[in-house]
């Protein structure tokens, strides 16, 4: 997978690292380290950290309510930042997103949402308040 070697790639010409000040940082995977796949993630944030969950969805059977469907949202992982360590993410990812687009083009949606519904989305997302 292009995904994964890029990954081990980035993190290999990052195993040691000169930071302005002498110091070396070396980046070494734990023992317990795995790699999941993830199709979306939810969280929120309190005083003290932000806390993400990646997911992946698996649809399970028809609902009760015509046209209804179940879909088991299972949570994979978390990932809890201290706000300091969210915002690097946030340029890290804004970065690297920007980088992307600039050699693939604009990421799309593969389900358009109305502006209606993004609104909705938003104001559903922080309701969570930092935890699942």
């Amino acid at each position: 997978m292009a995904e994964d070697s890029e990954s081990r790639k980035n993190i290999e010409s990052a195993d040691f690292k000169n930071d302005k000040k002498g110091i070396i940082i070396e980046f070494v995977k734990a023992e317990c380290f795995k790699q999941i796949y993830a199709i979306g993630a939810a969280g929120g944030h309190s005083p003290y950290d932000f806390r993400i969950g990646f997911y992946n969805d698996t649809p399970k059977m028809f609902g009760d309510v015509p046209d209804s469907r179940i879909v088991e949202r299972r949570v994979e992982t978390e990932v809890i930042l201290s706000p300091v360590a969210a915002l690097e993410l946030n340029r890290w990812l804004t970065q690297h997103i920007n980088e992307y687009e600039s050699v693939f083009g604009p990421i799309a949606r593969a389900i358009q949402r109305s502006s209606k519904e993004s609104t909705k989305y938003d104001d559903e997302s922080t309701e969570i308040k930092g935890y699942i």
